[in-house]
């Protein structure tokens, strides 16, 4: 497939939340092919179908060192989030030369749609659940940014419009 160009911020699609996935058809499976391999070319560890202009739930997830581990995901839900926090520094490539720390719990359990069209339940850890909590919020319009204090994100968001100069 191919690598697609990941929207800029502030495009509207990245607040509007994304259609829920019916079922898994070959047109589905070549998103998340394309989100493959976009993820890839960032590099990066997740990336959300709204993210390239697609306004599906979709996901793609690979946290592995090896690479090549993506999870493939439709309609990801959180069903249990772990009481403990973990910090991670969070970007966007919609959002591109900017960072923040971002504090999410450190282990979740998510219901999605398989590759395959099963219904799944699976438990994340560190990385892996960051970039999942990550994806889930694109999925609904949100980025990292929203989940920062009113100052640190007006902080980030000045800096993005002087980088956008």
């Amino acid at each position: 497939m191919t690598a697609r160009r990941c929207i800029p911020w502030p495009d509207k699609r990245l607040r509007t939340p994304a259609d829920p996935v019916d079922a898994i058809t070959d047109e589905i499976r070549a998103h998340w092919q394309d989100m493959i391999d976009t993820m890839e070319a960032m590099p990066g560890v997740g990336l959300a179908a709204p993210q390239i202009g697609v306004m599906l739930r979709l996901a793609v997830v690979d946290a592995s060192e090896a690479r090549g581990q993506a999870v493939r995901m439709a309609n990801p839900e959180v069903l249990h989030a772990s009481v403990h926090m973990r910090p991670h520094e969070e970007a966007s490539p919609n959002l591109p030369g900017l960072s923040a720390l971002v504090a999410r719990p450190r282990a979740v359990t998510v219901r999605f749609l398989n590759a395959d069209g099963v219904p799944e339940e699976r438990d994340f850890v560190g990385l892996w659940a960051t970039s999942v909590q990550h994806q889930i919020d694109h999925m609904n319009g949100r980025m990292y940014f929203d989940r920062l204090t009113k100052l640190r994100r007006d902080i980030l968001l000045r800096r993005a419009r002087k980088l956008a100069g």
